[in-house]
């Protein structure tokens, strides 16, 4: 009998946990060690910073699902990985020893690396069911005392596609309330292009996404570094292609959400050979660890090199089907090492995004999400939105039945010419 434990119950992880219970035999013991037990839809979190969903509607219990799918579940959460031993020790200072380990915890917000950045300063976050509630008592202010606002993300940042998302829910949210006329809207990115998304575009992002902000009045600085955050201003550098200082801009700014750069938690920081000096676990194509070979991560807890050289650090970003697709790969290698057999099985990372922008939006396809692509394809038009309603109702369902791919899902990806694995093949 084998004991896997997955270390975190985010999206990622509480998929991994179902993924391996399908893949396992009935011996097998899995478990999850995470801060609390309940699942978080975090892609609907710029709807909760705008008042269109509360926290009920958008977490789940994951007692009932953990117990009916026979997974073990620790809400104690980790304090630190013992990776030569084996072993995690929780917060309460008792220990979990594992023979696999899958690091799904997701990322530390790193808001302490800009003076007055974060919910606990000067601006806002979606990154967090708590800090979007927070966002959404300045947003009801807001409304109440209209000014300027300042959205977008910061250097270093590797999640895109919330911050224009926010953006346009935000400028819709406004409209509804009759006060868009008072609040002048400004787009502060480290992209070097508006929709370069951390991909270096998909499709025609760029066209597409500067055409709605044109709509929209939302001004935009690219190639941006945020110097300081203030109560009503936004200090930015902007720069030119070879790094030098283009202008110094001060931005005011009644309400500012900006997304921040990531880096590994604490837990597991600081391993060598597991991390690398940021904190991401090192994995090769099998998501495994090469120092620790019992040690796998999938999501955005991974290092991933950027796609290319840009004036302004720029991450990529994990999304969800590409961290399903990790899953998926993971739950199979884990399987074939409890029988005794190498692991073969690669992920996708093909990703497919839906960015919701209230009363519209933008939905992309790259196969694979890393350049150069065989699919490159975006579009944009009212069906996003609601393709984006759906796909929320049907996820949540899907954690709270405790199913990792339901038939029907299968299905969809299938006539759409998606599989989250490639063809498995053995090394050589």
């Amino acid at each position: 009998m084998a004991h896997i434990v997955i270390l975190g119950a985010g999206l990622g992880g509480t998929i991994m946990a179902y993924e391996l219970r399908d893949n396992l035999s009935p011996s097998d013991k899995v478990s999850i060690i995470n801060k609390g037990s309940k699942y978080s839809f975090v892609p609907s979190n710029p709807w909760v910073a705008v008042g269109w969903r509360d926290r009920e509607s958008i977490e789940v219990d994951l007692e009932p699902a953990c117990k009916k799918r026979d997974i073990g579940l620790y809400p104690q959460g980790a304090k630190r990985l013992h990776a030569s031993d084996n072993r995690i020790e929780l917060t309460d200072g008792s220990f979990v020893d594992y023979d696999y380990l899958v690091i799904a915890t997701g990322p530390e917000l790193a808001f302490d690396e800009i003076e007055g950045f974060g919910p606990e300063a000067n601006t806002h976050s979606v990154c967090h069911i708590d800090h979007a509630l927070s966002a959404q008592d300045a947003f009801k202010k807001l409304v109440a005392n209209p000014g300027p606002v300042v959205i977008g993300a910061v250097q270093g940042a590797s999640c895109y596609g919330p911050a224009y998302e926010f953006a346009f829910i935000l400028e819709k949210a406004l409209r509804d309330a009759k006060v868009r006329d008072k609040v002048p809207m400004t787009f502060v990115t480290s992209e070097p292009y508006i929709g370069h998304l951390g991909l270096d575009g998909v499709g025609d992002t760029k066209g597409l996404l500067e055409s709605a902000m044109r709509s929209k009045h939302i001004k935009w600085i690219t190639n941006s570094k945020v110097q300081k955050f203030e109560a009503d201003k936004v200090t930015v550098e902007e720069v030119n292609e070879d790094g030098s200082t283009k202008a110094i801009h001060e931005v005011p700014s009644n309400y500012t959400m900006m997304l921040p750069a990531f880096r590994g938690v604490e837990a597991v920081r600081d391993i060598e050979g597991l991390t690398n000096p940021r904190g991401f676990i090192l994995v090769d194509k099998h998501q495994q660890n090469s120092k620790y070979p019992n040690i796998f991560a999938i999501g955005v807890c991974i290092a991933i090199p950027p796609t290319g050289k840009t004036p302004v650090p720029v991450g990529v970003p994990k999304t969800g089907f590409m961290i399903e697709s990790m899953a998926t790969a993971t739950a199979q290698n884990i399987a074939r090492l409890v029988k005794g057999e190498n692991p073969n099985a690669q992920g996708t990372w093909n990703a497919v995004c839906l960015a919701d922008f209230g009363d519209g939006g933008i939905a992309f396809v790259a196969q694979p999400q890393i350049p150069p692509r065989n699919v490159n394809w975006a579009s944009e038009g009212k069906w996003v939105h609601a393709a984006k309603i759906g796909f929320e109702k049907y996820f949540l369902h899907k954690i709270k039945s405790g199913k990792a791919e339901p038939f029907y899902e299968k299905l969809a990806l299938q006539v759409l010419g998606i599989d989250k694995l490639k063809a498995v093949k053995f090394d050589d």
